[in-house]
């Protein structure tokens, strides 16, 4: 017997037992496979139990039990957490993604070693990367609170100062403009007055006083574009910005890995914003491929010439270039060449911008599967097809001679602008899926083709496809689209939008604002399509349908910005603001804009931005989510405001770091949001999409090892620079 195996116990019995128990049904067989597996169970057990005594292999309830054999202090809320439950494969998936953050691994491996480095500026960073996740730079505050130095005359009349103390804060050199730039921040060296406000203060945190300590973290992650195409935003292509879309978008640095744990950080290590004059100062540092940024015109395989760039404010493009030059502006994410050396044959980019989580459209990892029965086609430079049309083409042929099955993948290998006009006709039975490589950002952009119809992209089905199990579906997975938007006719069976950007508005403006704010980014025209949107972004989705004669659509929305572009504008509805005949299923959603539907089944630990009008209030259930006063809804558990207390109402709304999209904190709810949405969820995380980011606990958590491991007699605070 090998283990793992449900006949391996009736294999081991003598061929003349099998005989007679196969004449007899075999129930001796399905005896064995049941004492089988309840040998595997006890194996696995003890299997477990031997890795339960290794901090690296110990499942994730034991490791408070190995934390408190060293004196490890659990962090706030682990104790709620594990009441709930997370013993195991009984444990749900968000308690268990909950615990990880609360009691991380890594932090109970390095409890004793943590205390060997107490109070050392360098363990504060590493506490911040350990616990929250978060790069960080610890900064003695102290040093930089202004004092005046003790001087002392000799009997000759020769002033001497004390040299310990020679390196303690001064006045500000106005003629310093570097170090100006940086005053305020993690990396500045100006010193300041005194202040009395606490560096841990809830409410204004100061800190610049004799025993203040400040750790500077940074929330927002570094995301890379690779080798896409910049946009030209002028007929004489000698204006370009880094964004595909158009939008100003400032640049961050890639980190690089500290040398060694007790190294303090710098601005090399850290995802911080590339500022003007520190990147005309450290240009070879950010530069180049595998930096920060790199610049290739007309085609060529080598980058622009680090000797041909000019660090300038590239503000309203009064700036102009010499010839032979190129301009670049890290803060707004923009590039000027010369009139004289424009390009003729465009302008590629390779940049790194921030934002807050795996949303959207993007180059990080995403789960998926390829089932064996599926035939890819692959799109892109080097690949058997150049454009999408031309792969779903070759599939649809395949397909109808015999070729291949239903399900076809359409792989696009290339972070690149497809500019096409696309249209999805699916027979019965078809399974098609369109989604970005590993490491890929491909942008389709729909553009004005045609003056006598709409340009969407179509994603239709012919009647014969409403036959029963022969409704077709279509997967879109990690696209940007722009300048339209998709429509959806006919019966279609399902249509799956994930890690996708439906970019609201169409497209964007210079400062990121829409460009058609009223325009849909989903239309479901007639269909019976039910549609996923998971960790996407998209604008305003419109229903069109028959109220009578058909059954609401299901709109599932998981883990997702829907965005109008406004609290005041229709972010799900029928034209002319009706109710949509489709009934909605929000999970950790943040809804900027009106919802009129039919009806809400479930919506949990979301945020609804604007009114939520259903037309069918006997179904379906709120819970833990935040819709505003005067909303008309299903029954509702825990929701704020507190519809009990009318004066709950106006202190609790919702307040986000931006409601642009193409800003860095797009969508993320800001720091001075009130504590019933920040922490409203069922498990006490914020409400809204980036729930599954965990900040308030990640926060809490920092906090309790900030004032166990902080140097003695400290006041040390956390200053969130992202």
């Amino acid at each position: 017997m090998t283990g793992r195996e449900p006949d391996g116990l009736a294999e081991l019995l003598p061929q003349w037992h099998r005989l007679r128990d196969a004449e007899g049904g075999e129930p001796l067989r399905a005896l064995l496979a049941v004492i089988a597996e309840q040998a595997d169970r006890v194996r696995d057990g003890v299997e477990q139990g031997y890795e339960d005594l290794f901090v690296e292999t110990a499942a994730p309830w034991v490791l408070p039990y190995l934390g408190d054999l060293v004196g490890y202090r659990p962090l706030p809320g682990y104790e709620q957490v594990r009441a709930a439950g997370l013993h195991g494969e009984d444990g749900e998936e968000s308690h268990v993604r909950l615990a990880e953050a609360l009691a991380p691994r890594r932090d109970v491996a390095a409890t004793v070693a943590h205390r060997r480095r107490k109070g050392t500026l360098a363990l504060l960073e590493e506490l911040a990367g350990s616990v929250a996740g978060w790069p960080a730079r610890a900064v003695e505050l102290s040093r930089l609170v202004a004092a005046n130095q003790p001087v002392r005359l000799y009997g000759s009349g020769t002033p001497a100062v004390n040299a310990r103390r020679s390196g303690l804060g001064r006045l500000a050199d106005v003629r310093a403009g570097a170090e100006l730039d940086l005053a305020g921040g993690p990396f500045g060296t100006v010193a300041r007055s005194a202040e009395v406000r606490r560096a841990a203060s809830s409410r204004t945190p100061g800190g610049h006083s004799p025993t203040g300590v400040g750790l500077f973290v940074w929330r927002l992650k570094p995301y890379r574009v690779t080798r896409a195409p910049a946009y030209c935003v002028d007929r004489a292509r000698s204006l370009y910005t880094f964004s595909i879309l158009g939008n100003d978008c400032p640049l961050v640095a890639r980190p690089v890995p500290e040398p060694s744990p007790a190294h303090i950080a710098t601005a090399d290590h850290v995802p911080a914003y590339l500022r003007r004059r520190q990147l005309a100062e450290g240009l070879a540092d950010h530069y180049g491929p595998g930096r920060s940024f790199t610049i290739w015109r007309d085609g060529q395989d080598e980058p622009v010439q680090m000797s041909d760039l000019v660090v300038a404010d590239l503000s309203d493009w009064r700036y102009r270039p010499r010839r032979g030059q190129v301009a670049i502006d890290p803060v707004l994410g923009r590039i000027a060449f010369g009139s004289r050396s424009a390009p003729r044959q465009g302008v590629w980019v390779t940049y790194h911008h921030a934002f807050a989580d795996d949303l959207g459209g993007g180059e990080y990892p995403r789960e998926r599967e390829t089932p064996v029965s599926a035939t890819v086609y692959r799109v892109g430079p080097g690949a058997p097809h150049r454009r999408i049309a031309d792969a779903y083409g070759a599939w649809r042929e395949d397909r109808r001679a015999g070729r291949c099955g239903p399900h076809g993948i359409v792989e696009i290998t290339h972070s690149g602008a497809y500019q096409e006009q696309l249209d999805f006709d699916l027979e019965p039975g078809d399974r098609l899926e369109v989604r970005a490589a590993d490491g890929t950002r491909p942008v389709i952009r729909l553009l004005d083709w045609y003056s006598n119809r709409p340009d969407a992209l179509n994603i239709r089905a012919s009647q014969e496809c409403s036959a029963e199990g022969q409704a077709p579906r279509i997967l879109l997975d990690g696209l940007l689209v722009t300048g339209r938007g998709l429509n959806v006719t006919g019966p279609v069976g399902a249509v799956v939008l994930r890690h996708c950007t439906l970019v609201p508005g169409w497209s964007l403006e210079a400062e990121c604002g829409p460009h058609s704010p009223e325009e849909p980014s989903l239309v479901l025209e007639r269909t019976t399509a039910c549609v996923a949107v998971e960790r996407s972004i998209l604008g305003t989705i419109e229903v069109i349908g028959d109220e009578v004669g058909d059954d609401p659509l299901d709109i599932h929305i998981r883990d997702s910005i829907l965005d109008a572009t406004g609290r005041g504008r229709a972010a799900l509805s029928a034209p002319d603001c009706r109710h949509a005949h489709a009934v909605l299923h929000a999970h950790r959603t943040t809804v900027i804009g009106e919802v009129h539907t039919h009806a809400v089944r479930i919506a949990e630990n979301s945020v609804f931005a604007g009114q939520l009008r259903v037309a069918r209030r006997g179904i379906g259930c709120l819970r833990f989510s935040y819709v505003p006063p005067g909303s008309r809804t299903p029954r509702r558990h825990r929701c704020r405001p507190d519809t009990a207390d009318p004066l709950d109402a106006p202190a609790v709304r919702p307040l986000f770091a931006s409601e642009r999209y193409g800003t860095p904190s797009y969508g993320r709810l800001s720091d001075g949001c009130h504590d019933g949405i920040r922490r409203g969820a069922d498990d006490g995380s914020e409400m809204g999409a980036f729930h599954d980011l965990y900040e308030p606990q990640r926060m809490d958590s920092l906090r309790a090892r900030l004032a166990e491991y902080a140097p003695a007699g400290t006041d040390a605070g956390i200053f969130p620079v992202t």
